[in-house]
């Protein structure tokens, strides 16, 4: 069954990438912008978005990505959307597409009623065009 995203987010880099090397872990900060470009909303990632990566001393990997896009919702009014998105995996194990679990938030009266109150899963493909986060509605019996 082919699943529609509720968002396909192209992430582009947008600077170097901050990394820090601890005694009990890795930390690595990585600047970023993009676009959207879908029914519900089209627009920017801003160019202040950044993906922080913890990996601890278990070699588990904790990503929590926090950006705002800048656009147009779905009635075409100028609007934005805030997300944090979290995942985690082991760098051993690692498979793609990484799921992760987004929050959303908007000042769009007309997206705030859904992106306020359904559930969302996030998956990152590493498609030909580059990186890209898409969400997806979590379907009632907890399928996405």
């Amino acid at each position: 069954m082919e699943r529609t995203p509720v968002l396909d987010i192209k992430i582009e880099a947008n600077g170097p990438a901050v990394h820090m090397q601890g005694e009990n872990a890795e930390v690595l900060m990585v600047p970023f912008k993009g676009t959207v470009d879908c029914a519900l909303f089209r627009g920017i990632v801003e160019p202040c978005g950044v993906d922080t990566q913890v990996v601890n001393a278990a070699g588990v990997r904790h990503m929590s990505a926090r950006y705002m896009m800048t656009g147009t919702d779905s009635a075409g009014q100028t609007c934005h959307i805030y997300v944090e998105n979290n995942g985690w995996f082991d760098d051993a194990t690692k498979t793609m597409p990484f799921h992760t679990v987004p929050t959303f938030y908007t000042d769009s009266a007309v997206l705030a009623p859904y992106l306020h109150r359904e559930q969302f899963v996030g998956e990152g493909h590493d498609l030909a065009d580059g990186l890209h986060i898409l969400f997806f509605e979590i379907e009632k019996g907890g399928q996405a």
